[in-house]
């Protein structure tokens, strides 16, 4: 085997479908709670005005972010020490299982909803997005570094899939809409949920803890874990001091740091804008439930394409050109939506507003048009940067400098979510308040240019 090449065999299968199983029970929490259920229903019901819940929804992710920053390295570089992965995702799902469940309290009659709602949010993302750092170190033990592309396309792909499956569970079978008593699929909701107290909205949390219980058992069952070397004591001792001297690597690496950088800056646009497009849609076009599941089955289902062939190109071409493109793609996206109103499209086109159906208007049209392609390419945007810090890495620290991609990925995830929050805060705006995403992917853009891969040559 040579240095820096993964593995030369390939793992059983098994074990291949235990560490993709990871994915599917993550995937729940970003797509129900972050994304197209639970946070909509926040900004919109919860809070007082839409802006507020916004803001307030930015603050929290923000704050999570930072966290997740402060969090990630250390915690790599002390489970590199210890050679063991499993008993750190054990531990961050204990947590986020709880915060999910919690989520149920948050009925809107109650005066302690917004605390619950975005402390749980809060912590669960902290502990969701510290187990998936685990998770992702584990990647190149299973396949030679040839296949990293493909897996990691794949282990997206299966995330995509988990979350429409849980989202066309949730839509169907147990939110409804409040006027109609009647979910998507013209269901009564099951067990008795009742949407006016918004139950079928609140219940997204403990399903999405149920459902992470259950299907990440293979992983724990299948997937093999790196051997124990150190004591966590001793793995412990000088933590901070190693990670100040991997970030010393990663600057006399030009390439690996320029690409964490962009990394850093283009993931705050992305991770804010999928926290926010949920709310932006709600408030743009005042889409309820039905509106908004159909807008989440869109995203998912191109999001589910989009990681497969990105995986099968990023093996061909390599990953850097596959980000590239998923990044102008996100920005020319990015701007035609921001270009849409409820009587507008492309900023100056004046169009009829009249709503006779299902997504009846031009502007919605053209909106569901722009996010399918943005769901396209956001899967392998993110499947094709890890691959790219994967070979960028040195395999006896390739924890630790997972790490440091998940420093990269969140030290500054704040700044997206708190300049929403702001601009949305100043101007009363929501749209204003998410145009400033379009600035990180063009400048996480241009600095990625400058990045070499290792198969450039």
């Amino acid at each position: 085997m040579r240095s820096g090449e993964g593995i030369t065999k390939r793992m059983p299968r098994r074990a291949i479908a235990g560490w993709l199983m990871f994915d599917w029970a993550a995937q729940p929490w970003f797509t129900l709670i972050t994304t197209f259920v639970f946070a909509p229903w926040f900004a919109s019901k919860v809070a007082q005005t839409p802006a507020e819940g916004q803001a307030m929804w930015g603050y929290a992710s923000g704050l999570a972010g930072l966290c997740i920053a402060l969090l990630g390295p250390s915690l790599g570089s002390i489970a590199d020490q210890m050679g063991q992965r499993k008993p750190w995702i054990a531990a961050f799902s204990i947590i986020y299982v709880i915060c999910a469940s919690l989520l149920w309290f948050t009925d809107p009659g109650s005066s302690y909803a917004v605390i619950i709602a975005l402390a749980a949010f809060c912590i669960g993302t902290i502990a969701i997005e510290c187990a998936t750092v685990f998770n992702n170190a584990m990647m190149p033990s299973l396949l030679p570094r040839h296949s990293w592309g493909r897996l990691s396309g794949y282990g997206w792909a299966t995330g995509y899939v988990g979350g429409l499956v849980s989202l066309v569970v949730v839509l169907g079978f147990l939110a409804a809409n409040p006027q109609s008593g009647l979910t998507i699929l013209g269901q009564i909701p099951l067990m008795g949920l009742e949407p006016e107290f918004s139950e079928g909205d609140r219940i997204s949390g403990p399903f999405s803890a149920v459902w992470y219980i259950i299907f990440v058992l293979p992983l724990f069952l299948f997937t093999p874990d790196g051997n124990k070397q150190a004591p966590l004591k001793q793995a412990r001792r000088h933590v901070w001091r190693r990670l100040l001297q991997s970030i010393k690597e990663a600057r006399q690496e030009q390439h690996l740091f320029r690409f964490l950088i962009a990394n850093m800056i283009y993931k705050d646009g992305l991770a804010a804008l999928f926290v926010f497009g949920g709310i932006y849609a709600t408030v743009t076009f005042d889409w309820e439930i039905m509106e908004m599941g159909i807008f989440g089955i869109l995203l998912t289902l191109t999001g589910t394409i989009g990681a497969i062939i990105g995986g099968i190109f990023d093996d061909k071409k390599g990953p850097k050109p596959v980000v590239i493109i998923s990044l102008v793609f996100l920005i020319i996206c990015s701007v035609g939506m921001l270009s849409l109103e409820k009587d507008r499209v492309f900023f100056f086109y004046s169009v009829d507003p009249t709503r006779t159906g299902l997504f009846s208007t031009l502007p919605e049209q053209i909106f569901l048009g722009f996010a399918g392609i943005i769901g396209f390419c956001s899967g392998p945007l993110q499947s094709a940067s890890r691959t790219l810090l994967a070979r960028l890495s040195p395999p006896q620290k390739r924890t630790e400098f997972f790490g440091l991609f998940a420093l990269s990925g969140k030290l500054t995830s704040f700044a997206g979510p708190v300049a929403v929050a702001t601009i949305t805060t100043v101007t009363g705006d929501v749209r204003l308040g998410v145009a400033v995403l379009v600035l990180f992917l063009g400048v996480g853009l241009i600095l990625l240019t400058g990045v070499r891969q290792p198969d450039d040559g």
